[in-house]
């Protein structure tokens, strides 16, 4: 069963600001609510943790609330257990330390609201809290940081519930290098990271490849005999040049290793324009000596609105992936709460999940292969990973 009938009157107060652009019919609503909605990738543990706000209930700020998240049918979020590129070179134990802090939130979280959440630890917590009308409060950490050049800090983090690592994140770590750093150290993976990446499997622990570069990637393609996720990446094709994209050949890499691409809604992953906007942003505060005491980014937001991607544009990178590599392999993994005031019209918080079911049916998805993009596919992978381990 879904939540209570009281909580589905609720939902329909709760909508999005942009709802007038785009309203999902019945049924859209009935497929969210009535399926398993996972995203792999949402950042309420940093955002919590900058600035703490009771996200059981209905907030003012930030993508993700309970209200908002029961509006939108979602049932399984994965909180980015997210550790900034910078605490690796600031000393060991930083990014340990915060690792488990991040986890110490979300864990008060599900125990501070029994009725509301609990914890998953395998795909099948996952069907179970499902039926028992609870949000699964499933983790990811983003950026292998914390492990901090020790094989026993994996096993650590497993035993305390997370279920993927993002290998690195915006800079080169002692594991891999990221794809947003011009210093390649590792030309890949480092030593260490080829070692980290057979223990993930062997341990259970799903391999996030987003953030990582492309010559990473294809070694982790070499090396996991697991089928992998890009937990909140979006593709190449339509961001020409964005290396934290996926292109075409790495998404037929993606398919042969079994994987997951869960697309990113952020509108930079999404359309070359928002991309720009960013880039001559940098450039304007670059030429101006901003100092950073000064609004500028506001200040230059008034004068250059901001290209926001739309509704159709996500269902654009979702429609290239299936036609490229089959409808198996794409899942969703906004970046809610990640990716600031970029989202995209039409999916401006996690009560929008209805308008993107709305947008695949009016593409010819049938439910089945809907059910897949929302959440199928990821348990499948995720269960793999669970067999693996089980025999190793």
């Amino acid at each position: 069963m879904k939540l209570a009938t009281a909580l589905c009157a609720l939902s329909l107060a709760v909508s999005s600001a942009y709802a007038s652009e785009y309203t999902a019919s019945d049924k859209a609503v009935k497929i969210a609510k009535e399926n398993i909605l996972i995203d792999t990738h949402i950042d309420v543990p940093y955002r919590i943790n900058d600035e703490w706000d009771d996200v059981s209930k209905a907030t003012k700020g930030g993508d993700f609330d309970y209200p908002r998240a029961v509006a939108g049918g979602l049932d399984a979020p994965f909180m980015s257990i997210y550790i900034p590129a910078n605490l690796e070179f600031e000393g060991k134990g930083k990014s340990y330390q915060l690792a488990n802090q991040l986890i110490d939130g979300m864990e008060a979280l599900a125990y501070r609201a029994p009725d509301k959440f609990a914890m998953a630890y395998n795909s099948q917590d996952i069907y179970d809290n499902f039926d028992k009308g609870l949000i699964s409060i499933a983790m990811g950490m983003e950026n292998g940081s914390p492990i901090e050049g020790e094989m026993k800090n994996l096993q650590h983090f497993f035993d305390r519930g997370v279920r993927y690592i993002t290998l690195a994140h915006s800079q080169s770590n002692h594991i891999s290098d990221s794809s947003y750093d011009i210093r390649r150290k590792w030309k890949g993976l480092s030593p260490f990271g080829k070692e980290l990446v057979v223990e993930m499997n062997k341990v259970g622990m799903l391999i996030d490849v987003s953030h990582i570069s492309d010559a990473a990637f294809y070694q982790v393609m070499e090396l996991s005999k697991v089928p992998v996720i890009a937990s909140h990446s979006s593709l190449r094709k339509y961001t020409p040049g964005f290396e934290r994209n996926m292109d075409d050949d790495m998404l037929k890499a993606l398919a042969k290793n079994g994987g997951v691409i869960q697309i990113n809604f952020g509108s930079s992953f999404v359309t070359a324009k928002a991309g720009a906007w960013y880039d001559k942003l940098k450039a304007a505060q670059k030429d101006s000596g901003n100092d950073g005491k000064t609004d500028f980014r506001a200040a230059f937001r008034a004068k250059n609105p901001f290209p926001f991607a739309t509704l159709e544009q996500v269902l654009d990178h979702i429609d290239h992936v299936v036609k490229l590599i089959g409808i198996d392999h794409v899942g969703i993994g906004s970046d809610y709460d990640g990716v600031g005031d970029s989202l995209p019209v039409g999916l401006k918080d996690v009560s929008s999940y209805p308008n993107l079911v709305q947008g695949l049916l009016d593409r010819g998805y049938s439910e089945a292969d809907i059910k897949k993009i929302l959440g199928g596919n990821t348990l499948r992978v995720w269960k793999q990973a669970e067999e693996y381990a089980k025999k190793h």
